[in-house]
């Protein structure tokens, strides 16, 4: 990621995330639409180009698990173990949301969906946020998830400020999806 071009265009990703922008970019399956994640007036504006319920949640990526702390509470060390061993990869995790949460990150549930992924722009984007970020595929709920960054731009219009292209991992369907207290699979 220490190519002059790619560098620049996370720069401007991450200031169009830290002015409260809409942003897309690929992930390991798909194209993920994103935002600051403690931003209420983008997440209001993501949920809406969705057509996504408020009750729903959404899932948070990161580079690494230290940027997720503040946004959950761990479970018992034997389960954290299997957890963090599992990523980076596309593994999402339902964990214990942190109190202060915003209601719109978590919906109607007590936990939160996190990802350490290991798409290479993905991480280098939360680095360059020094943030996680919001992550749910970049299509209206119903639809088939963008796989390229010219599906993006046709589904969502010029309502996503900034589109970082790049290609997608090796996964041919989005992050299984498990409960972090049970290891129950929630979608496989």
């Amino acid at each position: 990621m220490s190519h002059p071009i790619i560098a620049w265009k996370l720069r401007e990703a991450a200031r169009c995330v830290h002015s409260g922008g809409l942003i897309a970019y690929p992930t390991e399956a798909v194209f993920g639409l994103g935002c600051d994640p403690l931003n209420g007036s983008a997440m209001e504006r993501l949920l809406a180009l969705k057509q996504r319920p408020v009750d729903k949640g959404v899932i948070l990526i990161a580079a690494d698990f230290n940027q997720l702390r503040p946004f959950i509470e761990p479970l018992a060390e034997p389960l954290m173990k299997q957890i963090l061993a599992s990523w980076p990869g596309p593994n999402t995790w339902l964990l214990p949301a942190a109190d202060h949460l915003p209601y719109w990150l978590t919906g109607i549930h007590p936990t939160l969906a996190v990802r350490v992924t290991a798409h290479p722009l993905a991480a280098a984007l939360c680095r360059a946020c020094d943030s996680p970020l919001v992550s749910t595929s970049a299509n209206r709920s119903g639809q088939q998830p963008a796989r390229s960054a010219l599906q993006v731009r046709l589904r969502l219009g010029n309502r996503v400020e900034r589109i970082l292209n790049g290609p997608l991992g090796n996964s041919r369907a989005p992050s299984t999806i498990r409960d972090g207290a049970s290891g129950r699979v929630i979608r496989g």
